[in-house]
């Protein structure tokens, strides 16, 4: 008796596809737990600094302190633009996408390095380039579109400080250097996200670390992906206040639309980086006495918990830290690039140590039975 092959089936979205072995990121989606290189992202945000966690990523190991420092100064000394760049940046349309502007200048910031004949390894360097100008491309996008001279550079700050800096044209508070540190820690690495195996992707085909961050930039600037803490800024600035959240929270659900901040593919308890973040969002609330939008998003947790069982993720809480820190609303998902750029440098790191191209299949459901029909024949 012969028996059917069994009927192949498609996993939308590649969910719950194990495609490769890594060593960067762990998450325990039922436990609420995230790993970097096996510490626990609980851990890193509570003693570690984002340039630490930037090492951990690309090298496997915590630095020691002759090698964190001369990373830092690596760093700093990377920050400036070549000058071409920086014109091509003065040059764009102030009225840009600030993502469309940062996959544009890393693109050619590409153009300015020293190719490498076999990508590997010796990357590093494109990371160490490509986290220290980050900051710098959004800063000096930033000031032009508000009609401002460009900032000099600070090699005293750090690069959460200096990122503050050079978007804000202002020194940050201790509390707010640290909360936007600690929001850097968080965003690094999140596993096989979207951008990230974007980057993979590309970068199994044996491209430059600089054509994978490019496509990796791309897939973020997609409102599903980098652009929902952004969505959840929104949705407080039509609620406005704390006794309005459950009658607005409740009509859109009513409505079934989606509120964004809450429910994860992958963690199905709260996302451990919300619990972190929102603690840091009382905080620096509190120093700025402005509890407002910490308060309704309480409330709105409170709502959508209970009348969808749903918890928060990192989107809740990331955009109204930045609000609060004076960060433009556009520029949120540029940030969350200038810290997965640590993360997706460390996959193509991965990917060029035991590279295999990425070619998935997809199950065919055209038709099969079709014959050419000359044009003459094919009516008007």
């Amino acid at each position: 008796m012969e028996h059917a092959a069994p009927a192949e089936v498609v996993q939308r979205g590649l969910q719950d596809i194990v495609a490769l072995e890594s060593h960067i990121t762990f998450i325990d989606g039922k436990g609420g737990r995230l790993l970097y290189e096996g510490y626990d992202i609980r851990d890193l945000a509570e003693h570690a600094t984002f340039e630490e966690v930037a090492y951990l990523l690309w090298h496997g190991r915590l630095p020691t302190r002759a090698q964190l420092d001369e990373l830092k100064q690596r760093l700093v000394g990377l920050r400036g633009l070549p000058e071409p760049l920086a014109r091509l940046i003065d040059s764009l349309p102030t009225d840009s996408n600030p993502m469309d502007m940062l996959r544009t200048a890393v693109s050619g910031l590409g153009l300015f390095e020293q190719p490498e004949e076999q990508p590997g390894p010796s990357s590093v360097e494109g990371a160490l380039r490509l986290t220290a100008t980050l900051p710098t491309m959004i800063g000096r996008f930033q000031r032009r579109r508000t009609g401002l001279a460009p900032l000099k550079e600070r090699p005293d700050l750090s690069h959460a400080e200096n990122l503050l800096y050079q978007i804000t044209g202002r020194e940050g508070s201790e509390i707010e250097n640290r909360a936007l540190d600690v929001a850097l820690i968080l965003h690094a690495d999140h596993e096989l996200n979207a951008s990230t195996f974007a980057a993979r992707v590309t970068a199994s085909t044996l491209s430059d670390l600089y054509s994978a961050v490019t496509s990796a930039i791309g897939t973020l600037k997609g409102p599903l992906h980098g652009g929902a803490n952004e969505r959840a800024v929104e949705l407080l600035d039509e609620i406005q206040d704390v006794s309005r959240v459950d009658e607005v929270v409740s009509a859109k659900l009513a409505r079934h639309e989606r509120i964004m901040g809450f429910g994860h593919r992958v963690y199905k308890v709260e996302d451990p980086r919300a619990t972190i973040l929102r603690a840091w969002l009382h905080r620096v609330g509190e120093s700025a006495g402005n509890l407002h939008a910490y308060e309704m998003l309480e409330k709105e947790r409170e709502v959508v918990h209970r009348k969808k069982g749903l918890y928060s993720n990192l989107d809740l809480y990331s955009g109204s830290l930045y609000s609060l820190l004076g960060v433009p609303k556009d520029l949120f998902t540029p940030i969350f690039a200038v810290s997965r750029v640590a993360g997706w440098a460390a996959h193509v790191l991965e990917e060029y140590q035991d590279l295999r191209l990425i070619r998935p299949s997809a199950l065919y459901v055209g038709p099969t039975e079709l014959h050419y029909v000359p044009i003459a024949e094919r009516g008007p």
